[in-house]
């Protein structure tokens, strides 16, 4: 996979308690169509789908489960975040390699900025690492995530 650091939620972050994503994508403010009297409605998703990569990098030990949720919000400081989609991984398949769903950007993203969420289920790890972010493809080796 090719990974744009402009669309990068985690690289090799360390997620070792609940927490964002270091990095937030902005989506950009939607715009206004010559003579139209409103902004574009922002719909991120719609048409093609738009790959995303969440991998684990670094196996995790301890915690009991790790919910990946896909986070849009309207200020970067995600003061009110709506989530649009969500994982729940067990620790057995938390191992390096592993890909995490959703493999697509979900439709309904249609706020500014976009981030991951990480919430920690069961003890805090001392390891385990993801790397994410938006792609061209995703090599799935014919093994459906």
């Amino acid at each position: 996979m090719i990974f744009d650091r402009t669309l990068l939620f985690s690289n090799a972050q360390a997620i070792t308690a609940t927490a964002a994503s270091t990095d937030i994508v902005d989506l950009l403010a939607a715009g206004t169509v010559y003579g139209a009297a409103s902004a574009l409605t922002k719909d991120i998703g719609k048409g093609e789908q738009i790959p995303l990569l969440i991998q684990v990098v670094e196996a995790f030990n301890t915690l009991t489960s790790l919910t990946v949720a896909v986070q849009c919000s309207v200020d970067a400081a995600f003061t009110t975040p709506k989530t649009v989609q969500s994982s729940t991984i067990l620790l057995a398949d938390l191992t390096a390699g592993k890909g995490i769903n959703p493999v697509v950007v979900p439709p309904g993203l249609s706020m500014r900025y976009m981030r991951l969420y990480y919430t920690v289920t069961g003890t805090a790890p001392t390891l385990g690492k993801i790397t994410a972010g938006v792609v061209m493809g995703v090599q799935t080796s014919g093994v459906n995530f």
